[in-house]
């Protein structure tokens, strides 16, 4: 059977690179995915699959039906696009300033399309229902897995896979884990008021700049002095705002970052220590804060069972040592955490990188890309997955 999948993969690479290319040269934001999602419903209906679209608003939805079958797998890509400006020199560039397919979503979307053509192909073989999954707004909280999970998408699923391209590992690999995989992933805003006025006059004023700056320095030790070493955790302030003008001490400064964590308890107990530190610079220094703090997407939880089948689909595929498990825990957030949560699921990483090439730079880098070989590996993975599963 690796022969017949490999054999269909390269059958339609030139083509679902084309599709891949398209979708990053015309990136969209966010739940703005239309002209994406018509492309993989399209895509769809051309395999004669039923498909529902404006699930979780712009979400499409496509289910193969399988004669005799009793269970139904989930294959989930995200079609959608960063407000970051590209600085690749590819010749597939993103034709809109300001926004790129910068994570890898495109060939998420491309890969899925042509494990859909290539099941589509073996239907007669499979023993169970598939249920294609292209979802908006992953790198927007609240985001799309939530918003599709209210218009039903995982009725009736009995497991869930998702995959992402992953240059840190080479073309050829695959890595999963057991558990926590990727972090929840939080954001807190924080405004600190103490008295503004002149800045040749320092004494007379209560400076939020300084407290600020107390705060971020601060906020360094919660990991390093108030967690467990052999827990995972990160506090990033990453972003600081304050004053108009150059001669004035402002009056409040605001200031933003993330929490990432894998476990609850670490979770509250630096949600804590923020605010701690928040109460005893503002009562040393006589100001006063505001705190907010928001719970971002769950833990990215891989079950055992789900992961003992991805294992096994990748050891039919490529060599042991091509494959990384136990891969170690990534505190990037990923809202597939969501569909986690509520039914069995696994996440896998597919090397995409090539050093040779200078295909090196991590997801969300102004640089990143991907070589495109690794969607021969991303689309065979998927197929394998469904003609193992009985």
């Amino acid at each position: 059977m690796k022969n017949a999948i490999f054999e269909q993969c390269h059958r339609h690479f030139n083509d679902i690179v084309a599709i891949r290319r398209d979708i990053h040269q015309h990136p969209e934001l966010g739940f703005d995915v239309e002209r994406t999602a018509g492309i993989a419903a399209d895509a769809l209906r051309a395999l004669d699959i039923p498909v529902r679209t404006g699930i979780g608003r712009t979400g499409v939805v496509g289910d193969l039906e399988v004669p005799g079958a009793t269970k139904r797998i989930a294959l989930r890509a995200d079609m959608d696009a960063l407000p970051i400006q590209e600085l690749t020199e590819a010749p597939y560039q993103s034709k809109f300033d300001g926004k790129a397919h910068l994570c890898g979503h495109d060939a998420h979307t491309a890969m899925l399309i042509g494990a859909a053509r290539i099941l589509s192909y073996f239907k007669n073989q499979l023993q169970a229902h598939v249920r294609f999954v292209f979802q908006p707004s992953e790198e927007v909280f609240p985001g799309g897995a939530r918003a599709m999970m209210a218009d039903g998408v995982l009725e009736g699923v009995d497991e869930i896979y998702g995959l992402h391209v992953f240059p840190l590992f080479p073309v050829g690999h695959y890595a999963t884990c057991t558990g926590p995989m990727l972090a929840q992933s939080d954001i807190f805003e924080v405004t600190l008021t103490g008295k503004g006025g002149h800045a040749a006059f320092p004494h007379l004023t209560v400076d939020a700049v300084v407290i600020g700056a107390q705060f971020v320095t601060a906020v360094q030790s919660i990991v390093a002095r108030n967690v467990n070493p052999l827990d995972a955790a990160v506090v990033s302030v990453t972003q600081f705002h304050g004053g108009d003008a150059k001669n004035v001490i402002p009056a409040s400064v605001q200031l933003g970052g993330t929490v990432r964590t894998l476990q609850k308890r670490v979770q509250t107990h630096v949600k804590a220590e923020l605010e701690n530190r928040l109460a005893g610079l503002t009562a040393a220094y006589n100001a006063t804060y505001t705190f907010a703090y928001q719970e971002g997407c769950p833990v990215t939880y891989n079950h055992e069972p789900c992961v003992t089948a991805a294992l096994s689909a990748a050891r039919q595929l490529v060599r042991e040592e091509n494959i990384v498990f136990p891969m170690p825990p990534v505190l990037g957030g990923e809202d597939f955490g969501c569909y986690s949560q509520e039914i069995p699921a696994c996440f896998i990483m597919v090397g995409a990188g090539n050093q040779q090439k200078g295909i090196v730079n991590m997801c969300h880098h102004p640089q990143f890309d991907i070589d495109e070989t690794c969607m021969v590996y991303g689309m065979a993975l998927l197929v394998q997955l469904i003609t193992s599963a009985g």
